[in-house]
């Protein structure tokens, strides 16, 4: 059997378990896959189930991350590491991070079809907690097992649960205590390479009539989950000289970043800026009243992290205006921090030339979001990705991957893995 017949054979395997893990993590309007929860834990007994179907070993390290190895009869050189995650965001898509694991699922079946003998272990990845909704701390598997937890982040709530991170970590048996170490859980230089397959989270792939694409480089984020703006809480009439507006100058700071997005985009500096909360306490705030609280939420990203730092100076730079302008105190709050990812050339260069022996089109894209990939490119693992079209974005009900799209992405990912 040809390794394309035997992809196109998996096509059954690879449908059951998106269908799988849709079931799992069904909550209409989309899919709820709750981190260090039910929904997650679902997603990787399914996964688990499929991988103990072909053969292969399963193991849970510390920080209950899921490892399927296929082990090489004479390994040669270090192990691949094929992942992705299995949460959601709340009432996301089916295929945010899901796609990734099944796709390493995907791949390992078809080359054990084709008759295929790895000359390296290939382990599949399904990571935790790759979601920031959860802890308000995103990537937090890829974080464990790398030794890049921040300080005080075992200590983080369970948006939902109320349980520490480390708790919560516990209740899915894995080991917060070894994690406290803080030394990685898989020694970086001892991993050959780490691949990635994603939906793509912007219409690119739409826009160039491509199924997929090679990632050039995810970015890297800087995220302020409570910037809290304090002014003066006043009746409605009072005039604009007397007023201490915290809503005002909510607005003034988010448009104010927005202006600085369209400057640098305009010079040939990509990045972004995302205000995801933006409101007046709920419990207080009125009709007839000047609110005297404000609360917002910011993702700043960028692909370079000396362009990430200038992005941040900026930050201080424009909350300290926004602040005197409207007399009011802006706190910036918790930060969190997630390094760029640059994918490795020569990997770039490998999946590019798999893609074209499977007669794939695939451009070379950046990423619009960061992921799990980062951590690994950050702690000097030789890291890859492929994008797979998506109709609608991700995040939402509403993506829309065509399974036909994720199989050319498995195809070209099987035939690098071949050679």
């Amino acid at each position: 059997m040809t390794l394309a017949d035997a992809i196109a054979a998996q096509t059954p395997l690879v449908q059951r378990l998106l269908d799988g893990v849709a079931t799992i993590g069904a909550d209409p309007p989309g899919i709820t896959r709750d981190a260090y929860g039910l929904g997650e834990n679902q997603a990787q007994a399914l996964i688990a189930e499929a991988g103990a179907a072909l053969g292969l070993t399963a193991s849970t390290d510390a920080g209950a991350n899921l490892t399927l190895r296929w082990a090489a009869p004479r390994p040669e050189v270090a192990p691949v590491l094929i992942g992705s995650h299995l949460d959601s965001i709340v009432q996301g898509g089916n295929f945010d991070g899901a796609a990734g694991v099944i796709a390493g699922i995907g791949a390992i079946a078809a080359l054990k079809a084709a008759g295929i003998q790895p000359r390296r272990d290939i382990e599949v990845l399904a990571l935790r907690c790759e979601e920031a909704v959860w802890f308000g701390l995103g990537l937090i598997g890829s974080r464990c097992m790398l030794a890049r937890l921040p300080q005080g982040a075992l200590d983080l709530p369970h948006a939902r649960t109320g349980r520490t991170l480390a708790q919560s970590i516990a209740d899915c048996g894995g080991d917060p205590a070894r994690l406290r170490e803080a030394t990685p859980l898989r020694d970086p230089r001892a991993i050959g390479a780490y691949l990635e397959i994603h939906i793509e989270q912007a219409p690119q792939l739409i826009e160039a009539g491509a199924p997929l694409a090679i990632c050039l480089a995810n970015p890297g984020n800087v995220r302020h989950p409570f910037i809290r703006i304090t002014g003066e809480d006043a009746h409605t009439g009072l005039p604009h000289r007397f007023r201490r507006d915290a809503a005002l100058a909510g607005a003034d700071l988010s448009l104010a970043l927005e202006r600085l997005w369209l400057d640098e985009e305009a010079q040939g500096r990509p990045m972004a800026v995302t205000i995801g909360r933006f409101h007046t306490p709920v419990a207080r705030h009125s009709l007839t009243a000047v609110s005297g609280e404000f609360e917002l939420s910011l993702d700043l990203r960028a692909y370079n992290a000396n362009h990430l730092a200038a992005l941040e100076a900026r930050l201080q730079a424009i909350t300290a205006e926004v602040a005197a302008h409207r007399n009011v105190t802006i706190a910036l709050g918790e930060r969190s921090a997630a390094a760029p990812g640059p994918m490795d050339p020569a990997l770039i260069e490998g999946l590019s030339t798999a893609a074209r022996r499977c007669g794939v089109n695939a451009p070379r894209l950046n990423s619009p979001g960061s992921h799990d990939a980062n951590n690994f490119a950050a702690a000097g693992v030789p890291t890859g990705m492929l994008l797979v079209r998506n109709q609608n974005g991700s995040h939402n009900p509403h993506e829309a991957m065509d399974t036909p799209d994720l199989m050319a992405a498995i195809h070209v990912l099987a035939e690098w893995l071949a050679t």
